[in-house]
């Protein structure tokens, strides 16, 4: 009676622990990547890239964590293709640090099971803004004029420095 105490004592705090779906554990690894991305982890990140496209995903993503700053992401969209392949959309906010403006850009995400084991094999721009994974800017529209950085341009709300006559405004005794 004992024995059976204490083993029915010792199994109420062992949590029976069911395997996870080939879908929950595709969708785990690509949170982790994603989130170790968002961070600057790469190192962390690339584990989960497969071995074949890992220097093409270091390349695309060197400015991450410098330059880049990616200020937030969501997982947007999860699809299973088959019992090994998933697609991922990813929305991902970043702006650069010379720039500061906040830009929007989805990312595609494909992942192939090898051996029980979810890696990223493609990831491409799906839309938004282009530029996160190294892409160069975009040209401007045809008929647009380019844009005078020889001129420096007026603020529309000029800074005035409190102590300062830098910008004090001029009297008609002046």
């Amino acid at each position: 009676m004992r024995t059976l105490a204490v083993a029915l004592l010792f199994l109420s705090g062992c949590a029976i622990v069911a395997p996870m779906s080939p879908s929950a554990r595709a969708q785990e690894t690509a949170t982790e990547l994603n989130v170790n991305s968002r961070f600057g982890r790469m190192e962390l990140a690339t584990e989960h890239v497969a071995p074949s496209h890992r220097e093409a995903w270091l390349q695309h993503h060197r400015a991450w964590g410098g330059n880049v700053r990616v200020a937030d992401y969501e997982m947007a969209g999860f699809k299973m293709k088959g019992d090994s392949e998933a697609e991922t959309l990813v929305r991902l906010s970043w702006y650069r640090l010379e720039q500061g403006d906040l830009r929007n850009t989805m990312l595609k995400q494909t992942w192939h099971q090898t051996k029980g084991a979810w890696q990223l094999t493609e990831e491409k721009h799906a839309d938004g803004d282009v530029g996160l994974l190294g892409e160069p800017p975009p040209a401007p529209p045809p008929g647009s004029a380019p844009a005078d950085t020889t001129q420096k341009k007026a603020a529309q709300f000029p800074t005035i420095r409190l102590g300062s006559t830098e910008n004090a405004p001029t009297t008609a005794s002046d």
